[in-house]
């Protein structure tokens, strides 16, 4: 009797041990916004609607130049910076495309694809657009150009280190706009 009593203590003992299991890596839901836009204010060589949920942001940084801003997401924590360049007799359109290719280039380092596309936008205007896939600070990069007097370029970055596949219902989001961007912009003289 004593070796049942022992034997069944073992057995109780063993099955109220509990086994933990790792949970699978997830990431927060983001509920995204609702969808609208409303003019760009101020006094620039360009306009465009931009999203509502969006601040404009003058660029500060020192090497800012008149026309640059950037389109703040505060609910994403997300910026996109532009870049205005007028083409003039000291600067060609292929310089300012060198560039902002160069500047997209310097992503290869993290980056484990780049998809460059071209884009005929309804304002008749034509746009090319870089979206960069793997663990990049920029997943969004556009430039656009009347090429003989106006030459904009934008990037999108994220304020936070966070791998992109996470952020990627963002990133569609901010891309939405932008090419919502892309295709109200109008050059002013």
């Amino acid at each position: 009797m004593k070796n049942y009593s022992s034997l069944i203590l073992f057995f109780l003992f063993w099955s109220c041990e509990t086994h933990y299991l790792p949970k699978p890596k997830g990431y927060n839901r983001i509920i995204l916004p609702s969808v609208s836009y409303t003019p760009l204010g101020g006094i620039r060589p360009y306009t465009f609607e931009h999203s509502t949920h969006a601040k404009i942001l003058k660029d500060t940084s020192w090497i800012a130049e008149p026309n640059w801003i950037h389109i703040y997401y505060p609910y994403f924590d997300a910026n996109v910076q532009l870049t205005y360049k007028t083409i003039n007799s000291d600067s060609s359109v292929q310089d300012y495309l060198n560039d902002s290719f160069r500047l997209t280039s310097k992503h290869q380092v993290k980056a484990t694809a780049i998809d460059e596309k071209i884009l005929f936008l309804k304002n008749g205007n034509v746009a090319s657009v870089s979206e960069l896939s793997g663990e990049v600070p920029s997943p969004f990069q556009f430039l656009i150009t009347d090429s003989v007097t106006h030459f904009l370029r934008g990037a999108l970055y994220f304020n936070m280190s966070t791998k992109n596949d996470s952020l990627a219902p963002s990133i569609a989001f901010i891309k939405s706009d932008l090419v919502h961007l892309l295709n109200t912009l109008e050059w002013n003289e």
